[in-house]
C-alpha cells in the first residue's frame, strides 16, 4: 500500500510538471515586459508553485514542503544544461534583450583605462562616438575599438554594427582581454583604393563575370557593391595544439574556407571545408615567431566565435607578405559582413561631413562678428573692406608671426647655441622620445595606409627629429636635421635645399607639396588620453 501510494504522488507530481512545462511559453507570452525584468530568487531546482492545469472542476497544488521526503524522480528538469525550457520561459532575463546599463572597461594604454556606462544595444560606432567626444578629440574619422588579447598575441578591430556587450559578453571570466581605443584608419581604406588591397595573383579567375574584365575592374566592381572577389594562395597553417608549421593552398569564396589536399587543385573532390564564415572570427597576431614559432611575422588566425580562447582552439595562419595578410583578412570581413560593410563606410563618411559642417558653421558664425582691421597708419586702426585687401593682410599677419616666434626662438643664450623653436610639442603627431621600434608598432597598429605619419626626437643625434611615414606597408625614416643661417636656425631634410623656420611649416609644406617623400602627409598618428 505504501508503495502504491507513493506511486500514485509521483504519477500525479510528473502530470503536473510537465502539464506546467508545456505552458511555460504561453503563460511568459502573455507577460508585460516589466514582469519579465523581475527575477527568480529561488533556485530552479526547487520549483515555487506546480499546478495541475486540467480543466476539472478541482485544481491541486503541490509545493516543495508538501512532499519534502519524496526523490525527485526528474533530475534533468532541476539542471539547467538539460532542461528542454527555453531561456526566459520561466520569467529569465535576457542580458541583452533589455536596456540595462552596462560597464565597460576602455584602455588608451597598458596602464590607463576609463570605464564608460553603456546600453545593451550600444554599438562599436556608438562607443567610439561618445569617447571622442569626452576626450574633445577634433575629429571623429577612423577611431575604432580593438578587441586585445595579449597572452595569445591576438587583435581584432570591432566592425561599426557590432554589439560591444555581446562581444565583451564571450570573453573568459578571468582573462586579460582588453578594448582599446584608437585610430585605424585602415578600416575602410579598401573601399578607397580597393586595388592596394587585392593583388591580381591573389584573385581567382574562375568566375564567370571576370569574362571581359581585367583584375582591377573586376575588384572595384565588387568592393563597390559590398561584395569580393574569390581569393587563392598559398598559406602556412599551424593546427591548434601542434608545433609544426606546413604550407598549403587556401581558396576564400562566399560558401566558407576551403583548403586543397593536392597542390594548388580547385576540383571540388580534392578541396577539403575548413568552416563557414558567419562562424568564424579572424584575428591580427602580433609577435607571432615568439609566441607560435611561425616562419614569417605576418600571422593572422581564424577562430570560431563559439569556441574559447585557448591555443587549441586557434587555427593560425602566416602570409610571406604584410600586403598577401592584409588581403586574407579584408577578404574574410567583406565575405562575412558584405552589405554591412558597405553601410557602415557610408555612415562614417556622412558623420564625417556632418561634423566637419558643424564646426565650419561655428566658425562661419564666429567670423561674421569679426571684421578685419589696418595698424599701419598713424591715425589708428580702419576698417578692411576689400575682402581681397583683407586676405592678403591675414597671410601677411601669419607670415609676421612665424617670422617672430622663429626670432625669439633663435636668440643665443649664453654662448651655448640657439634655443630651438618648441611649437611643434603641442601637435597631436608629435610623440617626443618615441623610440625607433615604437613608432614602428604604433603606426602598424593604426593602420600603415600610405601617407600615415609622425615626429619624433631622433635618439641618435642631438637636436635632430625624425620624420616616419608610411608607404606601401612599410614605415619609413626621414632625418630633420637643424641648420643655421647666420643668425636664424632652420630645420631641413634635403641638406638645405629646402628650409623651413619649424617643423609645424616643414609639416604643412609636405602635406601639400611630396618633397623628397614618396607620398603626401595625410594620416597624423595620434594618441589622446581619456
Amino acid at each position: 500500500m505504501e508503495v502504491e501510494g507513493c506511486r500514485s504522488e509521483v504519477e500525479v507530481f510528473r502530470r503536473s510538471a510537465v502539464e506546467t512545462m508545456s505552458t511555460g511559453d504561453s503563460v511568459s507570452g502573455k507577460c508585460s515586459p516589466l514582469s519579465q525584468n523581475v527575477q527568480m530568487s529561488t533556485p530552479r531546482s526547487i520549483p515555487l508553485t506546480m499546478r495541475n492545469t486540467d480543466s476539472g472542476p478541482s485544481k491541486r497544488e503541490f509545493r516543495a514542503s508538501s512532499a519534502p521526503l519524496i526523490p525527485n524522480p526528474f533530475p534533468e528538469l532541476c539542471n539547467p544544461a538539460h532542461s528542454p525550457v527555453l531561456p526566459g520561459s520561466l520569467g529569465e532575463r535576457d542580458p541583452l534583450s533589455d536596456n540595462r546599463k552596462h560597464v565597460v572597461r576602455v584602455f588608451w594604454d597598458p596602464t590607463h583605462s576609463r570605464s564608460v556606462l553603456v546600453s545593451s544595444g550600444a554599438t562599436a560606432h556608438d562607443v567610439c562616438h561618445m569617447l571622442a567626444e569626452s576626450a574633445h578629440c577634433t575629429d571623429e574619422e577612423s577611431w575604432a575599438l580593438i578587441e586585445h588579447h595579449s597572452a595569445l598575441g591576438l587583435e581584432r578591430c570591432l566592425e561599426d554594427h557590432e554589439l560591444v556587450v555581446q562581444v565583451q559578453s564571450s570573453w573568459p571570466v578571468e582573462s586579460d582581454t582588453m578594448l582599446y581605443f584608437r585610430k585605424n584608419y585602415a578600416k575602410y581604406e579598401f573601399f578607397k583604393k580597393p586595388v592596394l588591397f587585392f593583388p591580381e595573383n591573389m584573385i581567382s579567375d574562375c568566375a564567370d563575370i571576370t569574362k571581359g574584365m581585367t583584375s582591377s575592374e573586376l575588384v572595384q566592381n565588387m568592393v563597390k557593391s559590398g561584395s569580393c572577389p574569390e581569393i587563392q594562395g598559398f598559406l602556412h597553417v599551424r593546427e591548434g595544439g601542434k608545433k609544426s608549421w606546413k604550407k598549403l593552398y587556401f581558396v576564400l569564396r562566399r560558401s566558407g574556407l576551403y583548403c586543397s589536399n593536392k597542390g594548388q587543385s580547385k576540383e571540388p573532390r580534392h578541396l577539403q571545408f575548413i568552416g563557414d564564415l558567419e562562424d568564424l572570427n579572424v584575428f591580427t597576431v602580433f609577435n607571432g615567431r615568439k609566441l607560435y614559432g611561425a616562419p614569417e611575422a605576418h600571422v593572422f588566425c581564424i577562430k570560431a566565435s563559439k569556441d574559447r580562447f585557448r591555443c587549441q582552439d586557434l587555427k593560425l595562419m602566416c602570409a610571406d607578405s604584410e600586403q598577401s595578410r592584409t588581403c586574407w583578412i579584408t577578404a574574410f570581413r567583406l565575405f562575412k559582413h558584405g552589405k554591412q560593410l558597405q553601410c557602415n563606410y557610408q555612415f562614417a563618411q556622412s558623420s564625417a561631413r556632418l561634423h566637419m559642417a558643424s564646426k565650419d558653421s561655428k566658425f562661419t558664425d564666429r567670423e561674421e562678428s569679426m571684421v578685419a582691421m589696418d595698424f599701419s597708419g598713424k591715425s589708428g586702426g580702419r576698417v578692411i573692406q576689400n575682402p581681397h585687401e583683407a586676405q592678403n593682410a591675414e597671410q601677411e599677419e601669419g607670415q609676421n608671426w612665424r617670422k617672430r616666434e622663429a626670432l625669439r626662438h633663435n636668440l643665443p643664450t649664453n654662448g651655448h647655441g640657439s634655443q630651438l623653436s618648441a611649437v611643434h610639442r603641442v601637435q597631436p603627431w608629435f610623440h617626443g622620445g618615441m623610440s625607433r621600434a615604437e613608432a614602428q608598432k604604433l603606426l602598424e597598429e593604426q593602420g600603415q595606409v600610405d601617407g600615415m605619419f609622425l615626429v619624433r626626437d631622433s635618439q641618435l643625434h642631438v637636436q635632430c627629429f625624425v620624420l616616419c611615414l608610411s608607404y606601401k606597408l612599410k614605415t619609413k625614416h626621414y632625418l630633420i636635421i637643424p641648420l643655421e643661417q647666420g643668425d636664424r636656425q632652420y630645420y631641413t631634410m634635403d641638406d638645405g635645399v629646402t628650409l623651413f623656420a619649424d617643423l609645424l611649416q616643414l609639416v604643412e609644406f609636405h602635406q601639400i607639396n611630396r618633397g623628397i617623400l614618396p607620398v603626401c602627409l595625410k594620416h597624423p598618428c595620434t594618441r589622446i588620453a581619456l
